[in-house]
């Protein structure tokens, strides 16, 4: 916010909700859905929006594994700048085999990115991708029933966190509760 309190109008807002379910066969569902609301309302090219009404409203729903493999996608547009728009649901089901993991945002838009997919659905399965990770940790989580991951004896690998941002920076204070030095596995030696 500005340090000067000023009398503003709203234009525009995004609203983007994710969530992860575990479902009863071990598997997990991401629900992802994208609203981009006019407060004011405004004219489009192939139509108008009334005052308070999205001018995007889509909704992805995957199926994954506990690899974070996808087995099954599914992306609907319930409201699009132009009628043109749901043509392209379809081309999502190219993530299918896809992992969530390291370069897993640059191959989702060599897959469906620019003209080979929709601008606001590919950029929903950026958070989506996000929660999916806390879902699996949240399941690892309530697994260790309060226990540290680092309790117990013998080599640990190294956890999934560490080098993921600045916190969890290989010589931080919390990597050392995370993963500690004596739980570290070490090169074998050359012989």
């Amino acid at each position: 916010m500005s340090p000067t309190p000023a009398n503003r109008k709203p234009l525009h807002t995004r609203h983007v909700t994710c969530t992860g379910y575990l479902r009863d066969d071990g598997l997990l569902d991401l629900e992802g859905e994208i609203q981009d609301i006019s407060p004011g309302g405004t004219d489009l090219l192939f139509k108008s929006i009334p005052a308070g009404s999205a001018i995007h409203h889509m909704r992805v729903t995957m199926t994954l594994d506990m690899d974070l493999v996808i087995h099954d996608i599914c992306a609907r547009m319930h409201a699009g700048p132009t009628e043109y728009c749901p043509e392209i649901e379809h081309a999502y089901g190219a993530l299918k085999g896809l992992q969530i993991r390291a370069g897993f945002r640059q191959e989702v838009k060599a897959r469906v990115g620019g003209v080979n997919g929709c601008t606001h659905i590919t950029e929903l399965l950026g958070p989506m991708a996000t929660t999916a990770m806390q879902s699996k940790m949240a399941i690892g989580r309530a697994e260790r029933n309060g226990r540290l991951p680092a309790q117990g004896h013998g080599p640990m690998p190294k956890p999934a966190l560490v080098g993921s941002c600045h916190t969890y920076r290989i010589d931080s204070e919390a990597v050392k509760v995370l993963w500690p030095l004596h739980r570290r596995e070490t090169a074998a030696a050359p012989g």
